[in-house]
């Protein structure tokens, strides 16, 4: 357990780093800024990568949304669930960690500016509603599940799997990065609000809540769709 829990801290701050560090570092980079689909894809990456790295490990969840879902849909141990989640949380503040030690060397770097922290209405990038955000977190995690419950399937092909759900976060990445900034990971959007405060940790409950249900939502779907629930281990 304490490998699995090891790998899952290290995975979801190299997920908080690269993608958070992405689109704070290089998005709006002078000239020659990559922009949301940057952004998008460095998030994808990041899962790509370590579902090949710490697939065997622990799963590859970096995530307390996957973590639930995946609990929800039969796939976990509910023992496990708290140990994953805290490792999870406290990676990606560690991970935060790192990429404020690392954009503080810059002159013109400011918090106020955000730090890739997630927000609805006035710290939405295209100013959404809440209502908006919250169907926005839900429907997105849900689909996030929906991909890993299937690719991660006896009868899908494994070595495909970290693929396929790099990419579907990827994609949800380019539909939401305007309305929330992107969360569907509790744990990606808790490290950098601790270091913003303020609006960020005010709303941060949202960014819990909504992937959390949407989900659960998954699991219980997924559970119900495909009751023949044997499964890989990278997800």
């Amino acid at each position: 357990m304490m490998r699995k829990l090891v790998a899952e801290f290290i995975g979801t701050g190299w997920l908080v780093l690269g993608g958070c560090g992405s689109a704070v570092l290089a998005a709006a980079y002078p000239n020659l800024g990559i922009g949301f689909l940057g952004v998008a894809l460095a998030f994808g990456l990041t899962v790509v990568t370590m579902a090949y790295a710490i697939g065997h490990i622990s799963g590859c969840h970096l995530n307390p949304a996957v973590t639930v879902g995946l609990w929800a849909g039969g796939r976990f141990p509910t023992g496990d669930v708290i140990p994953y989640i805290a490792s999870q949380v406290l990676g990606g503040i560690a991970g935060a960690g790192v990429l404020y030690i690392i954009a503080s060397g810059h002159a013109g770097f400011d918090l106020a500016n955000g730090f890739a922290s997630n927000g609805y209405g006035a710290h939405s990038p295209g100013h959404y509603s809440l209502l908006s955000s919250f169907v926005t977190e839900v429907v997105m995690t849900f689909m996030f599940l929906f991909v890993i419950l299937g690719a991660t399937h006896k009868l899908s092909s494994p070595q495909m799997a970290g693929l396929a759900i790099g990419l579907a976060l990827t994609l949800i990445h380019l539909i939401s990065i305007p309305v929330t900034n992107t969360s569907v990971n509790p744990a990606r959007s808790t490290g950098p609000a601790l270091f913003v405060g303020d609006w960020a940790t005010s709303q941060l409950w949202m960014f819990w809540v909504a992937p959390l249900i949407g989900a659960v939502l998954a699991g219980v779907v997924y559970r119900w769709l495909c009751p023949d629930n044997d499964y890989r281990s990278v997800s």
